[in-house]
Protein backbone atom coordinates (compact mmCIF):
# COMPACT_ATOMS: atom_id res chain seq x y z
CA UNK A 1 0.00 0.00 0.00
CA UNK A 2 1.36 3.32 -1.35
CA UNK A 3 1.68 6.07 2.41
CA UNK A 4 3.36 9.65 2.12
CA UNK A 5 5.69 9.91 5.02
CA UNK A 6 5.36 12.88 7.57
CA UNK A 7 1.74 13.25 6.35
CA UNK A 8 -0.90 13.37 9.40
CA UNK A 9 -4.54 13.31 9.99
CA UNK A 10 -4.07 17.14 10.43
CA UNK A 11 -2.98 17.34 6.97
CA UNK A 12 -5.65 15.47 5.66
CA UNK A 13 -8.26 17.49 7.56
CA UNK A 14 -6.54 20.83 6.49
CA UNK A 15 -6.41 19.61 2.52
CA UNK A 16 -10.10 18.61 3.04
CA UNK A 17 -11.09 21.65 4.70
CA UNK A 18 -9.36 23.57 1.71
CA UNK A 19 -11.35 21.37 -0.97
CA UNK A 20 -14.80 22.16 1.19
CA UNK A 21 -14.20 25.83 1.36
CA UNK A 22 -13.45 25.99 -2.51
CA UNK A 23 -16.21 24.18 -3.84
CA UNK A 24 -18.30 25.03 -0.99
CA UNK A 25 -17.87 28.97 -1.75
CA UNK A 26 -18.19 28.86 -5.68
CA UNK A 27 -21.68 26.92 -5.05
CA UNK A 28 -22.95 29.43 -2.61
CA UNK A 29 -21.52 32.54 -5.02
CA UNK A 30 -22.65 31.30 -8.50
CA UNK A 31 -25.67 28.36 -7.95
CA UNK A 32 -28.00 29.90 -4.97
CA UNK A 33 -30.16 32.22 -4.37
CA UNK A 34 -27.31 34.93 -3.38
CA UNK A 35 -25.64 34.80 -6.33
CA UNK A 36 -28.56 37.39 -7.59
CA UNK A 37 -27.58 40.02 -4.69
CA UNK A 38 -23.98 39.78 -5.48
CA UNK A 39 -21.59 42.45 -7.53
CA UNK A 40 -21.19 39.60 -10.30
CA UNK A 41 -24.77 39.79 -10.93
CA UNK A 42 -24.73 43.79 -10.88
CA UNK A 43 -22.24 43.50 -13.48
CA UNK A 44 -24.12 41.46 -15.44
CA UNK A 45 -26.99 43.74 -15.54
CA UNK A 46 -24.72 46.35 -17.09
CA UNK A 47 -23.26 44.16 -19.21
CA UNK A 48 -26.49 44.07 -20.67
CA UNK A 49 -26.63 47.56 -21.46
CA UNK A 50 -23.95 48.30 -22.28
CA UNK A 51 -24.60 45.90 -25.28
CA UNK A 52 -28.07 47.89 -26.13
CA UNK A 53 -26.03 51.13 -26.14
CA UNK A 54 -23.91 49.28 -28.44
CA UNK A 55 -25.89 48.59 -30.71
CA UNK A 56 -27.77 51.78 -30.78
CA UNK A 57 -24.45 53.47 -31.51
CA UNK A 58 -24.28 52.02 -34.78
CA UNK A 59 -20.91 52.76 -36.80
CA UNK A 60 -19.49 54.87 -33.80
CA UNK A 61 -18.29 51.58 -31.94
CA UNK A 62 -14.89 52.28 -31.41
CA UNK A 63 -15.32 52.75 -27.62
CA UNK A 64 -16.56 49.36 -27.28
CA UNK A 65 -13.98 47.84 -29.04
CA UNK A 66 -11.68 49.53 -27.08
CA UNK A 67 -13.65 48.23 -23.54
CA UNK A 68 -13.21 44.69 -25.06
CA UNK A 69 -9.75 44.69 -26.06
CA UNK A 70 -8.80 45.99 -22.74
CA UNK A 71 -10.73 43.06 -21.15
CA UNK A 72 -9.14 40.83 -23.19
CA UNK A 73 -6.18 41.93 -22.53
CA UNK A 74 -6.70 41.40 -19.16
CA UNK A 75 -7.06 38.15 -19.18
CA UNK A 76 -4.28 37.35 -21.77
CA UNK A 77 -2.20 38.80 -18.87
CA UNK A 78 -3.43 36.12 -16.62
CA UNK A 79 -3.68 33.47 -18.52
CA UNK A 80 0.15 33.93 -19.86
CA UNK A 81 1.11 34.73 -15.85
CA UNK A 82 -0.51 30.82 -15.01
CA UNK A 83 1.39 29.26 -17.66
CA UNK A 84 4.93 31.00 -15.63
CA UNK A 85 3.64 29.64 -12.37
CA UNK A 86 2.96 26.53 -13.57
CA UNK A 87 6.89 26.08 -15.34
CA UNK A 88 8.23 27.73 -12.13
CA UNK A 89 6.51 24.97 -9.75
CA UNK A 90 7.99 22.51 -11.81
CA UNK A 91 11.37 23.84 -11.40
CA UNK A 92 11.41 23.86 -7.94
CA UNK A 93 10.86 19.87 -8.10
CA UNK A 94 14.49 19.86 -9.40
CA UNK A 95 15.54 21.07 -6.24
CA UNK A 96 13.67 19.50 -3.35
CA UNK A 97 16.23 19.12 -0.66
CA UNK A 98 17.42 22.81 -0.99
CA UNK A 99 13.39 23.89 -0.89
CA UNK A 100 12.26 21.79 2.28
CA UNK A 101 15.41 23.17 4.21
CA UNK A 102 14.57 26.69 3.59
CA UNK A 103 11.31 26.48 4.19
CA UNK A 104 12.15 24.48 7.46
CA UNK A 105 14.16 27.42 9.11
CA UNK A 106 11.60 29.71 8.69
CA UNK A 107 9.34 30.81 11.62
CA UNK A 108 6.74 28.05 12.44
CA UNK A 109 7.98 25.91 9.06
CA UNK A 110 8.06 22.14 9.95
CA UNK A 111 10.72 19.96 7.64
CA UNK A 112 8.78 17.11 5.67
CA UNK A 113 9.39 14.08 3.49
CA UNK A 114 10.05 14.96 -0.18
CA UNK A 115 7.04 12.98 -1.17
CA UNK A 116 4.97 14.95 1.06
CA UNK A 117 6.68 18.39 -0.37
CA UNK A 118 6.12 17.17 -3.96
CA UNK A 119 2.73 16.26 -3.47
CA UNK A 120 2.28 19.90 -2.21
CA UNK A 121 4.53 21.09 -5.27
CA UNK A 122 1.65 19.28 -7.99
CA UNK A 123 -1.05 20.63 -5.82
CA UNK A 124 -0.27 24.39 -6.69
CA UNK A 125 0.32 22.72 -10.56
CA UNK A 126 -3.30 21.42 -10.37
CA UNK A 127 -4.34 24.86 -9.20
CA UNK A 128 -2.46 27.19 -11.97
CA UNK A 129 -3.42 24.58 -14.68
CA UNK A 130 -6.91 24.77 -13.72
CA UNK A 131 -6.77 28.86 -13.51
CA UNK A 132 -4.97 28.73 -17.33
CA UNK A 133 -7.98 26.33 -18.53
CA UNK A 134 -10.23 29.37 -16.53
CA UNK A 135 -8.77 32.25 -18.55
CA UNK A 136 -8.20 30.55 -21.46
CA UNK A 137 -11.59 30.02 -21.74
CA UNK A 138 -12.35 33.49 -21.26
CA UNK A 139 -10.52 34.59 -24.07
CA UNK A 140 -11.87 32.45 -26.33
CA UNK A 141 -15.70 33.46 -24.93
CA UNK A 142 -14.13 37.10 -25.69
CA UNK A 143 -13.34 36.45 -29.44
CA UNK A 144 -17.02 35.13 -29.32
CA UNK A 145 -18.31 38.51 -27.71
CA UNK A 146 -16.34 39.79 -30.63
CA UNK A 147 -17.81 37.99 -33.72
CA UNK A 148 -21.31 38.53 -32.58
CA UNK A 149 -20.59 42.24 -31.57
CA UNK A 150 -19.12 43.08 -35.75
CA UNK A 151 -22.83 40.92 -37.08
CA UNK A 152 -24.83 43.43 -35.18
CA UNK A 153 -26.40 45.65 -38.20
CA UNK A 154 -24.67 49.14 -38.09
CA UNK A 155 -27.80 50.86 -37.89
CA UNK A 156 -29.05 53.34 -34.72
CA UNK A 157 -32.48 51.48 -35.01
CA UNK A 158 -33.02 48.96 -32.12
CA UNK A 159 -35.31 46.23 -33.66
CA UNK A 160 -37.03 43.70 -31.59
CA UNK A 161 -34.29 40.92 -33.64
CA UNK A 162 -31.24 43.43 -32.21
CA UNK A 163 -32.55 43.64 -28.81
CA UNK A 164 -32.52 39.86 -28.70
CA UNK A 165 -28.91 39.33 -30.70
CA UNK A 166 -27.57 41.90 -27.57
CA UNK A 167 -29.41 39.63 -25.02
CA UNK A 168 -27.33 36.91 -25.99
CA UNK A 169 -24.64 38.67 -26.20
CA UNK A 170 -24.41 40.13 -22.75
CA UNK A 171 -24.75 36.48 -21.70
CA UNK A 172 -21.86 35.52 -23.41
CA UNK A 173 -20.16 38.08 -21.80
CA UNK A 174 -21.36 37.52 -18.55
CA UNK A 175 -20.49 33.70 -19.02
CA UNK A 176 -16.50 34.76 -20.31
CA UNK A 177 -16.91 36.94 -16.62
CA UNK A 178 -17.48 34.33 -14.67
CA UNK A 179 -15.25 32.06 -16.14
CA UNK A 180 -12.59 35.22 -15.23
CA UNK A 181 -13.79 34.96 -11.88
CA UNK A 182 -13.29 31.55 -10.90
CA UNK A 183 -9.67 32.07 -12.68
CA UNK A 184 -9.23 34.89 -10.39
CA UNK A 185 -10.70 32.71 -6.95
CA UNK A 186 -8.01 30.12 -8.52
CA UNK A 187 -5.55 32.84 -7.69
CA UNK A 188 -6.76 33.44 -3.91
CA UNK A 189 -7.10 29.80 -2.74
CA UNK A 190 -2.87 29.64 -4.24
CA UNK A 191 -2.34 31.35 -2.27
CA UNK A 192 -4.24 29.91 1.08
CA UNK A 193 -2.16 26.97 -0.41
CA UNK A 194 1.27 27.85 0.40
CA UNK A 195 0.44 28.46 4.35
CA UNK A 196 0.82 24.46 3.90
CA UNK A 197 4.22 24.40 2.88
CA UNK A 198 4.84 25.95 6.55
CA UNK A 199 2.69 24.25 8.84
CA UNK A 200 -1.10 22.74 8.11
CA UNK A 201 -2.94 25.25 11.04
CA UNK A 202 -1.33 28.18 9.00
CA UNK A 203 -3.23 25.95 5.99
CA UNK A 204 -6.63 26.29 7.73
CA UNK A 205 -6.81 29.83 9.02
CA UNK A 206 -5.44 31.22 5.38
CA UNK A 207 -8.37 29.23 3.30
CA UNK A 208 -10.88 30.69 5.70
CA UNK A 209 -9.26 33.97 5.14
CA UNK A 210 -9.64 33.79 1.69
CA UNK A 211 -12.92 32.91 1.63
CA UNK A 212 -14.10 35.24 3.65
CA UNK A 213 -12.07 38.06 1.55
CA UNK A 214 -13.93 36.65 -1.41
CA UNK A 215 -17.45 36.42 0.16
CA UNK A 216 -16.73 40.47 1.79
CA UNK A 217 -16.36 41.66 -1.48
CA UNK A 218 -18.79 39.59 -4.24
CA UNK A 219 -21.80 40.63 -1.45
CA UNK A 220 -20.82 43.19 1.08
CA UNK A 221 -17.88 45.39 -0.64
CA UNK A 222 -17.76 49.37 -0.95
CA UNK A 223 -18.70 48.37 -4.74
CA UNK A 224 -21.29 46.11 -4.13
CA UNK A 225 -22.97 49.36 -2.06
CA UNK A 226 -22.23 51.34 -5.39
CA UNK A 227 -23.42 49.58 -7.54
CA UNK A 228 -26.85 48.62 -6.18
CA UNK A 229 -27.36 52.62 -5.02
Amino acid sequence: MFTVPDLTLLDIAAFGWFVLCWFGYVWIADHTRWTRRSTSALINERRQMWMRNMARRGLMRMVDTMIHGSLANGVAFFASTSILMVGGLLAILGATDEAIAVVAGLPFGVKVSPILWQLKVLMMVVIFVYSFFKFAWCYRLYNYCAILVGSIPPDEELTPEKLIETRRIGRLYSLAGNEFNNGLRAYFFALAALGWFLHPVLFIVATAWVVLVLYRREFHSRSFRILSE
